[in-house]
């Protein structure tokens, strides 16, 4: 193909989307889209060179060549529910499972396959057929080894909506992956503890552009702590260290509302014109091959097949105490409204 990775067109439905997970406020340039009918039609918000990884290898697996029209997570799900039946779309692949719930409450997605289904790890079953999860990634404490000794840690996530955590923790509010973290709580602890704990943030926290930025304040002694997705610092650690190198990661655990493990998301359209080719390729990316590819791209999220391994670097994922959230519950809507209500978004 000679343009392998279309960008979404967002339209009317885009803009009432959330952010990618970078938290960027700012509208990414938009690419003529143009399906092209012999390709399977993939629709993903997840990192760049992890679905080209996945596409590319199985394309030579099996002959199929795939599409790829790029997004962040609410607002190609809103570009998804805006095109309904109608949608060239024949597989939506996200970071964060809100993305998906989204379009799964619209009654978009076809049921996956059972045998698609059972590839996966056990604690990981959804009580949805109609999507499962293709990667995961946990949330963490990053913070300075110098500004902030182990032992002032909090012991909860919540404890950082006191006026004594004012101006020392940082976070990317405006992106997905921290409004899925927030979805996480308002499953777990309730709309109330959430509305007061946005709040603290609204009064205590510095947000930054994106989980990246955070990392480098929290290095670079800016602020002493924020609150990110596990593989960035893994993935910095993996190379120069240039933008963690002062830093340390602390995992809440005890099913704290900061020890959410956000599931990224695969489904199949129930419109797809392709719905073999498409049950196909989310069966190959949630199978042992596929999630080596997942390993293998250096991406550090978690492999969620049963037989894979993650990479070494990372604990493992079953000793990350998460929080029992059924991810079908989590609602991007309700984050959005509180979210609003606190004037943070």
């Amino acid at each position: 193909m000679r343009r392998r990775t279309f960008l979404t067109g967002l339209g009317a439905a885009g803009a009432l989307g959330l952010l990618g997970c970078g938290g960027n406020r700012t509208s990414p340039a938009v690419e003529e889209y143009v399906p092209d009918r012999g390709a399977l039609q993939l629709y993903s918000a997840q990192h760049q060179n992890l679905t080209t990884a996945w596409a590319d290898a199985f394309s030579a697996e099996t002959g199929i060549r795939v599409q790829v029209r790029k997004g962040q997570d609410a607002s190609m799900g809103h570009q998804i529910v805006a095109e309904g039946d109608a949608s060239p779309a024949d597989v939506f692949i996200t970071e964060n499972s809100p993305a998906m719930t989204l379009v799964e409450r619209a009654g978009l997605l076809a049921e996956v396959g059972g045998s698609t289904r059972r590839q996966l790890l056990q604690h990981l079953t959804l009580s949805s057929q109609t999507w499962v999860p293709i990667a995961a990634r946990s949330t963490v404490l990053v913070y300075n080894t110098t500004s902030l000794a182990t032992q002032e840690i909090p012991a909860s996530l919540m404890e950082l909506s006191d006026a004594s955590w004012k101006d020392r923790w940082a976070c990317a509010a405006g992106g997905a992956d921290f409004q899925a973290i927030v979805a996480g709580m308002i499953a777990d602890q309730g709309e109330a503890k959430t509305a007061d704990w946005l709040a603290g943030l609204k009064a205590n926290a510095r947000i930054l552009q994106n989980n990246i930025a955070t990392m480098k304040s929290v290095n670079a002694g800016e602020i002493p702590c924020g609150v990110i997705y596990h593989y960035y610092w893994y993935r910095d650690q993996a190379g120069t260290k240039e933008g963690s190198g002062n830093t340390a990661l602390h995992y809440f655990k005890n099913s704290d509302p900061g020890a959410f493990v956000s599931l990224s998301a695969g489904g199949v359209l129930a419109s797809s014109a392709k719905p073999a080719e498409a049950q196909q390729f989310l069966a190959f990316i949630t199978s042992q091959q596929g999630q080596r590819v997942l390993v293998d791209s250096g991406s550090m999220e978690y492999a969620v097949a049963v037989g894979v391994a993650s990479d070494p670097a990372l604990p493992p994922l079953q000793s990350l105490q998460a929080p029992s959230v059924d991810p079908v519950d989590l609602n991007s809507e309700k984050v959005i409204a509180l979210m609003t209500d606190a004037g943070i978004l």
